[in-house]
């Protein structure tokens, strides 16, 4: 199985406990990251100076986290698409960042979809993650990925499924209010309709796992330059509390829906 994620983190922070468990029970594994995050806002002062604004050496730094979130992920091997630093992290819309020649929206689609094709190519990966098609939360380098990863997979052989990783409407809320009755969170805890979710009834596939959160919050802390973590939650540079929730959630929009409502590999090979 293959995921698609934009920049360092993503694939922790949405992601993480299903590529815990999927590398744990014996799936070849691999995370494909399509920038480094050099835009990304860090958290701790200390760190400040290697942002884009300063020394921007965040890139490179985040490729350390990355590997050390792999590292407590499991995953069987990682790629960068078109290999690291081809792509930059575009940035939020409308920012300076989305102009830099080597931003991800302003490369070709085309090279893009050519790139992760041979990623596919070689892997030949059945069953493939990526992001809605706004991103999860409109980001634009999300919704690149999105793009090029539907097209690379109405073109590729063998991928049997495709699936977009999303929140659920329900899960969020009830641990949102969860969070709001513990006083050791040390965020703010949104309103629940601050977070982006999908409504339930839409969600196709429920993966437990409650087994792997040890492992995804490990990786979330290996993130750290983006990533606080408190208890049952975590937070970005904004410091609105996110629960983490026993389940990741999942919709189908590729492939046979038979057999996929607790397994992405449902009535298919593991290989």
């Amino acid at each position: 199985m293959l995921f698609v994620h934009a920049h360092p983190d993503d694939e922790s922070l949405t992601t993480g406990g299903t590529i815990a468990r999927y590398a744990a029970e014996g799936a070849h594994v691999t995370v494909v990251t399509c920038t480094l995050g050099e835009e990304g806002e860090i958290i701790p002062d200390e760190l400040d100076q290697l942002g884009a604004w300063a020394g921007d050496q965040l890139g490179g730094y985040r490729m350390g986290e990355l590997s050390r979130a792999g590292e407590a992920l499991g995953w069987t091997e990682h790629r960068f698409l078109g290999g690291p630093g081809r792509w930059r992290d575009s940035g939020m819309v409308g920012t300076k960042a989305n102009e830099h020649p080597r931003a991800f929206v302003r490369g070709s689609l085309d090279e893009q979809v050519e790139q992760l094709l041979s990623v596919f190519e070689e892997l030949r990966p059945e069953v493939v993650v990526t992001y809605d098609s706004n991103g999860g939360y409109g980001h634009p380098d999300h919704i690149r990925a999105h793009e090029i990863t539907t097209a690379a997979v109405r073109r590729a052989e063998g991928v049997r499924r495709l699936f977009h990783t999303v929140s659920s409407a329900e899960a969020t809320s009830r641990g949102l209010a969860a969070l709001r009755r513990d006083e050791r969170v040390p965020f703010r805890v949104p309103a629940d309709e601050e977070l982006p979710t999908t409504p339930d009834a839409d969600i196709t596939t429920r993966i437990d796992i409650a087994d792997y959160r040890e492992a995804k919050f490990a990786a979330l802390r290996a993130h750290r330059t983006q990533v606080s973590v408190g208890p049952d939650c975590f937070a970005l540079s904004n410091g609105i509390a996110q629960p983490v929730p026993d389940t990741e959630f999942f919709v189908l929009v590729h492939g046979p829906s038979e057999d996929v409502e607790t397994d992405l590999f449902g009535g298919l090979s593991r290989c």
